[in-house]
């Protein structure tokens, strides 16, 4: 497995392939932008397709892209992956084709061939998809020992639009999987939160969906702004700081759930990913110290072996806003629990897909650190 890093800033330039040597297969390209204008994206786009073997090209706008221990905004990053002993194949389909966003992940997941397969990497748009049941749809359609991780794209703190790239095609309203085949691929993953429940447990009372209306009778919306006090004006990127701990009826795992969005007539939050009406939910709230300790779990809970390996890192952009200028200690600590062979890729999310701490199927996480690495056995 080769792998190269290419970057780009705001002011563009020219990308240009580190090596001339044209790769027996097409590498797999990886590319995470954040804040540049689409059309710059496209363009990017090109030059990599021109120049570096005709790559296979999958990615999505972010809130800030991870590449080695760095954090990088305003800026694109382009990560160039060619297999030695390992196939891939991406899929894309769009959520206006299908009834629902889980028939979406059902459609996704059986149009991947399943002979070989071993694991797949979802990028979704987050504003429009239900990224709780585009998981719930995958996991359903794919066989039960195909690991399933990935991310929702982000906008910054802006959640006015997020997009996708594939190939040289940006567009909102879909999902891309890639899906990697082969018995020399060794896969793990790890992801850990951080973040600390407080206050008393409380009932959902009126939901729909993604949609939460009513906590123990009171106004979802006006809750949180009680408990938000001067920074409920900031509502919803200031809902990444006090996320949600949820646990459905019948269940002992707890989730997390952030807030995507809000409207003021309905007093309504819209999450993530579902909140299922009878659930019991509390206030969320993390430390610094908390936070990195979590990140510093999944990258060992991610340790590849000896040799040479991809990481590919999904943080939540919450995590981003209340680490502020430490947020570069979290990708820190996870690049030294993985060790110095391991190239770092990635970026800060609206949401993060991937199996529980204990093993429960594929499903949407929020506000933590998700680290997926590929290294193929000699």
């Amino acid at each position: 497995m080769k792998i190269n890093q290419l970057h780009m800033n705001s002011a563009g330039g020219r990308i240009t392939c580190p090596s001339a040597e044209t790769p027996r297969e097409r590498p797999l390209a990886l590319v995470f932008w954040s804040d540049l204008d689409e059309q710059g994206v496209r363009n990017a786009a090109r030059m990599l397709r021109e120049s570096c073997g005709e790559p296979v090209i999958v990615g999505c706008s972010t809130g800030g892209v991870i590449q080695g221990g760095q954090l990088f905004e305003n800026a694109l990053n382009a990560t160039l992956v060619t297999f030695e002993h390992t196939r891939f194949e991406t899929v894309s389909a769009m959520a206006a084709d299908h009834p629902d966003n889980r028939a979406l992940g059902r459609h996704l997941g059986a149009a991947l061939n399943n002979e070989g397969l071993v694991h797949v990497f979802v990028l979704s748009d987050a504003l429009t998809i239900n990224g709780c049941a585009l998981a719930a749809g995958l996991a359903e359609a794919l066989p039960s020992h195909v690991g399933v991780t990935g991310g929702l794209a982000g906008d910054g703190e802006r959640f006015e639009r997020t997009t996708l790239l594939h190939g040289c095609d940006i567009f909102s309203g879909g999902v891309i999987c890639i899906g990697f085949y082969g018995d020399r691929l060794r896969v793990s993953q790890g992801t850990r939160g951080g973040w600390v429940p407080f206050g008393p447990e409380r009932l959902v009372t009126a939901s729909h969906g993604n949609a939460l209306l009513e906590i123990d009778g009171e106004s979802a919306l006006d809750l949180y702004e009680r408990y938000l006090g001067k920074h409920a004006k900031n509502l919803p990127a200031s809902g990444h700081l006090f996320p949600l701990n949820l646990r459905e009826v019948g269940s002992s795992v707890w989730v997390v759930r952030t807030i995507l969005g809000l409207d003021r007539e309905r007093k309504a939050l819209f999450f993530g990913g579902d909140v299922p009406l009878g659930s019991t939910v509390r206030l969320m709230r993390g430390s610094i110290d908390n936070l990195l300790d979590g990140a510093e779990e999944a990258g060992k809970a991610a340790r590849p072996g000896e040799g040479k390996a991809l990481a590919i890192l999904v943080s939540c952009v919450g995590r981003k806003m209340l680490l502020k200028q430490f947020t570069e200690e979290e990708i820190e600590a996870v690049a030294e629990a993985l060790g110095p062979e391991t190239t770092l890729t990635g970026f800060y999310s609206y949401g993060e897909i991937a199996r529980g701490i204990e093993g429960e199927p594929c499903c949407l996480h929020n506000q933590s650190m998700m680290v997926t690495v590929l290294q193929e056995i000699c």
